[in-house]
């Protein structure tokens, strides 16, 4: 990121905060923004964000990133606790809303654009006029509320409808709609692929009436934070270059299970591991 930043187009554009993640080992960068951003860029995209983050977080990690980011008093701040019996998630602070019209009108036109709120800061009804290349969705911050101790639990997504229809694919995780299948059959239904990856169980992809579930390699886990961004990052890539579900979520499931080798941002994918999951078939 330079002070200057230059709007020329872009292959990738993610729109959402960053997110200041406490952990037991100190403060880092996370939210999908970032994962996303990063993991593009690994896969040789020509990357953009629109983002708001206070000083509470330092952004120098994406300093090979277009970035627009809009100055808040703080930053989005989540801290994840992981118990035998998944992730107890609280919600600290907020950054300001990403309104559409701070969106840059030359990197509208990527060939790639992902909706990636983490805490409701975009506005889930999207503008008539928005209508992306390929429009890829991961609305875990339109399906998440938070109690007055920041406590977060899944809610309903309002005003679904019109997303799901404009988007050319949706990834989500079961714990977004808090294991809730029917919820899960009825978004299927609504949208053109729907993605849902269910941790180390691996993905199940929902495309034309069909249902696949991908399992993922067993593999030692060091930290499961920004898998599922990564998957989701992995996915709209891949797909938009194969036009391939199949293939598309064969390649992000590999890409996520070696990320949660690694903490934080250092799960981001490396040449190595792309190059490799290339090839690698799942059974």
């Amino acid at each position: 990121m330079s002070d200057a930043v230059s709007f020329e187009p872009l292959d990738y554009l993610v729109i959402g905060h960053v997110a200041r993640d406490v952990t037991s080992d100190g403060d880092r960068l996370g939210g999908t923004a970032a994962y996303s951003a990063l993991t593009a860029n690994a896969l040789g995209l020509n990357v953009g964000g629109v983002t708001a983050a206070g000083a509470d977080v330092s952004l120098e990690p994406l300093n090979d990133i277009r970035l627009l980011a809009i100055e808040s008093n703080s930053s989005t701040t989540y801290e994840n606790i992981y118990q035998d019996d998944g992730r107890v998630q609280y919600l600290r602070s907020q950054a300001a809303r990403i309104g559409f019209e701070r969106i840059p009108n030359a990197w509208m036109n990527a060939s790639i654009v992902h909706l990636a709120p983490i805490a409701n800061e975009i506005d889930a009804s999207l503008p008539k006029d928005f209508s992306p290349k390929f429009l890829g969705l991961t609305p875990q911050g339109w399906m998440r509320q938070w109690d007055a101790d920041g406590l977060v639990s899944a809610c309903e997504w309002i005003d679904s409808e019109s997303a799901l229809a404009q988007a050319a694919a949706v990834v989500i995780s079961r714990e977004d709609v808090g294991g809730d299948d029917e919820l899960i059959e009825h978004m299927a239904g609504q949208t053109k692929i729907l993605v849902v990856t269910e941790g180390a169980a691996g993905a199940v992809l929902y495309w034309n009436g069909d249902r696949r579930r991908f399992r993922a390699p067993q593999v030692d886990e060091v930290d499961a934070t920004g898998a599922g961004d990564i998957f989701a990052t992995a996915f709209f890539v891949r797909l938009s270059k194969t036009r391939d579900p199949w293939e598309a979520t064969r390649f992000a499931t590999l890409l996520a299970t070696h990320s949660v080798e690694r903490a934080g941002l250092n799960g981001i994918p490396t040449q190595l591991e792309i190059e490799q999951s290339m090839m690698v078939v799942i059974p």
